[in-house]
């Protein structure tokens, strides 16, 4: 079977969706492979899935052959035109806008000028920071070069394949811990890495001609690794660092040694190192890294993601320059400008010690609105919440004052699973999002998921444009097997009376009383068994123009309206969020689009309902004043905009 796609996956198949794709690839027994533009690959192999360079926007043609070719095709198509495959919900992994704790600060309205002399780097996490070097610059590993006599070669193979099973050991680990949704993908994508077939192939052959493990792995690895180096693609480079880390690691297994503890970093401390692994700094004491400078890397590789997702100033990239860092006693970060200084004379310390205290206070003054609840004169409160897709991602919402969640959404924990996550594994999940910010309310999103969003369990039909498609609500209402279990999981989890639910891709009045129907079933179900559940308000997304029309309607029997804006922007502009040629197009600030939320809101308040926003632009902070005046009270968004949305509602609220 042979069809051809436009490829939806975020920023194409770099390594965290590509490590998806293929781990997706191997639970079929068929033979798949992805062309794009004359060149294949086998689609069960990272490394080279990852060389085709699949951009967001390439078009590709999927090969399947075997047993179970027509569960595969659907599956891999479904995936590659889900913009947010393989990334679990997580943020982008290009240099995106900033966090709440990663401010830059201008000339203007920062102390003196900024030092001329320094060591010029890539920018690759913003933010400034001055401390202690702590030098991490552990010894090359020169291959052994030792002959392997015929007889040893067979256990020499096993030893390899040991040490990757130890070195995947840990990394599973680390990855089964980390609270982070970016690190834990990044970790799984170098276990991919770790695993790929036709590396380990290359180094047994090289042990089968006689020579040592160690130096077959390096060999193997440093092959693949200069393929990744002679791309243009500057992500796709960087990711010969993350086969050389990981090559180094499987060694440093075989040669029963470890690379330096960095568990001894002092508090406030200048990671230093002329390259440094994703595995080894997400298993470093992340919070005592003032700032990072290191020789290799640059604003797409790891090392940066995990540092801007950690609000760590971080310059990479400086080449030979790194080696002043090597014995220097401090060092100077501005990751904004990618400039470092090693042993800073008084003037430049003076310097960063003003840009620091001048970061503090703005960081300070932002986080005193943590634990602010904006209420307007006539007492009415605003509600800024969090867009959430993971209970790991809990923390860090309560840490910056999130007033409740106002989308949940369930696909990712569909997504993540198997199989279809049982009505148990829900119940959990549910009850403990909503123990965790009780008495606030949890809004929770039904599953959402149609054609682009593969999930196993459920067949898809093909269409010619699956986000117009069979999804959202509408599979739902016809796959009652898998939605009642999701309802029943609601109920019991809404103990504290707190929980709220919302039908996602609602267009008709009868999508809404139909899951009524089949809610209520659900309450004589768990009724007739004896088991405890507590109803909960039924609300809708506004998220397409035939729900804004009827919106009057809606309002009439929903408990709550929510507006979907990043879907009905699209929808009422008629321009693809994901097509760089209508992008102009997909503005929310657009009239038209502006008048669809006016009036949905409008009938909202005439129906006496809560109204809220979650998509993007709840957390455009010029658009408060707008939506305030409409009525809408709720505001939900990722966890690093609240700090500053809490401020402009307050500061809108004073004027």
């Amino acid at each position: 079977m042979e069809r051809s796609t436009i490829v939806r996956v975020r920023e194409g198949l770099h390594a965290r969706p590509a490590a998806r794709f293929v781990k997706l690839a191997k639970t079929f027994k068929s033979d798949i492979e992805l062309a794009k533009g004359g060149k294949s690959a086998s689609a069960k192999s990272s490394v080279k899935l990852m060389l085709l360079t699949v951009k967001e926007g390439d078009e590709v043609t999927l090969k399947v052959s075997g047993p179970d070719e027509d569960e595969a095709m659907g599956m891999l198509l479904a995936y590659l035109e889900n913009p947010d495959a393989g990334l679990d919900g997580e943020a982008s992994s290009a240099p995106a806008r900033n966090n709440e704790r990663q401010e830059t600060f201008s000339q203007d309205n920062t102390p003196g000028q900024l030092p001329a002399h320094g060591y010029k780097g890539a920018a690759a996490s913003a933010g400034v920071a001055l401390g202690p070097v702590f030098a991490y610059f552990p010894p090359e590993l020169a291959p052994p070069h030792q002959e392997i006599p015929p007889a040893g070669r067979e256990a020499e193979k096993k030893r390899l394949r040991a040490a990757i099973a130890k070195v995947t050991a840990q990394m599973e680990s680390s990855a089964a811990a980390e609270a982070s949704a970016t690190d834990a993908g990044i970790l799984r994508a170098l276990i991919e890495l770790a695993n790929d077939a036709d590396i380990i192939a290359s180094a047994e052959e090289t042990i089968g001609s006689g020579l040592d493990a160690v130096s077959s792995m390096m060999a193997a690895g440093a092959a693949v690794a200069a393929k990744f180096e002679a791309l243009d693609d500057a992500y796709m480079k960087a990711r010969a660092e993350d086969l050389n880390a990981v090559t180094r690691q499987i060694c440093l297994a075989l040669l029963e040694r470890e690379d330096a503890d960095l568990a001894d970093m002092p508090d406030g401390a200048i990671l230093a190192a002329n390259d440094i692994g994703a595995f080894d700094l997400a298993r470093a004491p992340l919070d005592r890294i003032a700032g990072i400078v290191c020789g290799h890397g640059g604003a797409t590789s790891h090392v940066a993601i995990i540092a801007r997702g950690r609000g760590i100033p971080a310059v990479l990239g400086l080449g030979k320059d790194i080696e002043a860092f090597r014995s220097a006693q401090r060092a100077a970060v501005d990751g904004g400008s990618g400039l470092t200084f090693a042993d800073p004379d008084a003037a430049t310390e003076s310097y960063f010690n003003e840009r620091i205290a001048h970061q503090e206070e703005a960081r300070k003054a932002l986080s005193a609105f943590a634990s602010e609840r904006p209420v307007l004169a006539n007492q009415q409160a605003v509600v800024i919440a969090a867009n959430l897709g993971s209970l790991k991602d809990i923390p860090d919402a309560l840490a910056v004052g999130a007033m409740g969640v106002g989308l949940f959404r369930t696909e990712i924990m569909f997504m993540a699973h198997p199989a279809l996550p049982s009505e148990e594994e829900q119940y959990e999940t549910y009850a403990g999002l909503a123990a965790a910010f009780a008495p606030d309310e949890v809004i929770v999103r039904t599953l959402d998921v149609g054609g682009d969003k593969p999930i196993t369990g459920i067949d898809f039909p093909d269409e010619d444009n699956p986000f117009l498609g069979w999804r959202g609500i509408r599979m739902c209402l016809d796959r009652p097997a898998i939605f009642k279990p999701q309802l029943r999981a609601l109920l019991r989890a809404n103990q504290q009376g707190n929980l709220k639910v919302m039908l996602p891709m609602v267009s008709t009045l009868e999508e809404l009383r139909r899951t009524r129907v089949l809610v209520e079933e659900c309450e004589a179900e768990l009724e007739r068994e004896g088991r405890p559940f507590r109803r909960f308000a039924l609300g809708v997304m506004i998220e397409t123009p035939a729900a804004v029309m009827i919106a009057p309607e809606l309002a009439a029997e929903a408990a709550f309206f929510s507006i979907g804006t990043n879907d009905l922007t699209q929808y009422v502009m008629a321009a693809d969020r994901l097509n760089n040629s209508v992008a102009a197009l997909n503005d929310v600030r657009n009239p038209a689009v502006m008048r669809a939320i006016d009036a949905a809101a409008k009938a909202g308040r005439e129906a006496s309902i809560p109204i809220g926003i979650c998509g993007e632009a709840a957390a455009d902070t010029r658009l408060v004043p707008s939506f305030l005046e409409m009525g809408i009270y709720e505001f939900s968004m990722s966890p690093s905009f609240i700090l500053a949305a809490k401020k402009a509602v307050i500061d809108h609220i004073g004027k």
